[in-house]
């Protein structure tokens, strides 16, 4: 039986820079990648679309089923999420979003339902998984296995950045508070908790630029052999 293709994981908290670390390391490495988030909060807009009850599981388990979610990469690298058709990604990126997100990622049945669809990515020649409970659920078997991490005040920081360039109007102390209650909410919940997997390489972020944590990511995979 030949073996799986090899998967390096990504976990960590909101803000560590995952998803950008995450698509140069899938770049560089010639792999698929997958933003689990983004499935997440696909499912989250698709049922604010549906004006959905978010504390009803069985409705949102239906609609995580129901649901279409496609990754198409534009030109240039922009990553678009459609879902249901509809291009829902700058939508996705909302702080609402994400909050909806996390709050439904917090239902068991919603997580099992996504897990074989996460799990589908894993293609030759390799994946790079992004998210929070990538090396410890989705794939425990991954081969290479790092966590993310940055000061709190250093993630709200890069945030406040990021949506001010988007011209969206935030405050400093406003995304600390979302920070420190979405890292509370991730690691408190009953399914699937917000932790480092225990053979995870942690790499902290704080005071690093992009380049720096690539190469510190890139690090931990070694040749195949």
């Amino acid at each position: 039986m030949s073996n799986p293709p090899p998967v390096l994981t990504i976990d960590g908290p909101s803000g560590a820079g995952k998803g950008t670390v995450s698509r140069i390391a899938a770049t560089r490495l010639g792999w698929h990648y997958l933003d689990s988030g983004a499935l997440y909060r696909a499912v989250g807009v698709a049922a604010s679309w549906a004006d959905l009850d978010l504390s009803d599981p069985a409705a949102l388990v239906r609609c995580t089923f129901d649901t279409d979610i496609r990754f198409h990469e534009r030109e240039g690298g922009d990553l678009r999420v459609l879902v249901n058709g509809v291009d829902a990604t700058d939508e996705l990126r909302l702080e609402t979003t994400g909050t909806v997100a996390s709050a439904i990622a917090a239902i068991p049945e919603v997580r099992a339902a996504l897990k074989d669809r996460q799990r589908a990515f894993r293609q030759s020649p390799g994946l790079v998984a992004d998210g929070r409970d990538m090396g410890t659920v989705i794939f425990p078997d991954a081969p290479y296995k790092v966590f993310l991490t940055a000061s709190a005040d250093e993630r709200a920081e890069r945030r406040y950045k990021q949506l001010k360039d988007k011209g969206v109007s935030v405050t400093i102390d406003g995304l600390l508070r979302e920070i420190l209650a979405r890292d509370a909410r991730d690691a408190q919940r009953t399914v699937a908790p917000l932790r480092p997997a225990d053979d995870a390489v942690p790499i902290d972020t704080t005071g690093l630029d992009i380049d720096e944590v690539v190469a510190r990511v890139l690090a931990v995979v070694k040749p195949q052999g």
